[in-house]
């Protein structure tokens, strides 16, 4: 861990436990490529090839660009009082020793008004369900509680009751059951025709890059409020496979 890194970001910086491809892999330079910018590096990516959509490509993934390329595993937090970035990534590396690698099968979707990669099959969604859970509760001691102003202001959104559950217990609606594993290709859009041609042309894409390995979690920082979240540590699951 570097001290220098660690000393620039601002105390209010938040984490996040997420699933990225490999660095080596072609999924992590397909998805770079297509949001603009290699969360890991930094360095900003021309895609070599797009859909034609309403818009420049680089308007309709604004976005998800700032997140990096990624599937939420633990969605972004702030360090509870007392705990350190030490404790946090102490507790990462105890976690993934207890993970086995698998590969999953990915399709494009539609969600609400936003395109993204999902699990193909339910037992693959199921697999991302327990794998989140896993890690959830692994990393609630770490994660500071929402503010009574922040849990209110979630309140306001349509969520069900369930998910109203799980938001005063864990402070955020999806997780566990209500948790669905995505990897975010572009902003809510309006224009359904740019939607059906993001979902079309990642069709061809996964069928070319093939199933994704899920053989690690990343941690990624928010240095300060409205940064650009950074790749900033990677961690191979190293459980033993079952005979």
């Amino acid at each position: 861990m570097s001290a220098a890194t660690t000393n620039a970001w601002s105390a209010r910086a938040r984490f996040a436990i997420y699933c990225a491809p490999a660095r080596a892999s072609r999924w992590w330079d397909a998805g770079s490529a297509w949001l603009g910018r290699d969360a890991e590096s930094g360095a900003s990516i021309e895609p070599r090839q797009a859909p034609v959509l309403s818009e420049p490509l680089a308007q309709l993934t604004a976005s998800p660009r700032r997140y990096g390329w990624h599937g939420t595993l633990v969605a972004p937090f702030r360090l509870a009082d007392g705990a350190t970035v030490a404790d946090l990534l102490e507790a990462a590396e105890n976690w993934v020793h207890t993970q086995r690698p698998f590969a999953l099968h990915v399709e494009a979707a539609t969600l609400g008004d936003f395109v993204a990669m999902r699990p193909a099959t339910p037992s693959g969604d199921e697999q991302m369900r327990a794998l989140a859970a896993d890690a959830l509760r692994a990393f609630a001691p770490l994660r500071e509680k929402p503010s009574a102003v922040n849990t209110a202001k979630r309140m306001q959104a349509p969520l069900t009751e369930r998910q109203r559950e799980l938001l005063v217990e864990w402070g955020y609606p999806y997780v566990l059951d209500e948790f669905r594993f995505h990897m975010t290709l572009s902003n809510s859009l309006d224009n359904a025709a740019d939607r059906a041609a993001i979902v079309a042309w990642w069709h061809r894409e996964a069928q070319r890059l093939g199933p994704l390995s899920i053989d690690g979690a990343a941690i990624f920082v928010e240095p300060a409020p409205g940064e650009p979240f950074m790749l900033w540590q990677r961690l191979a699951f190293t459980a033993e496979q079952e005979e």
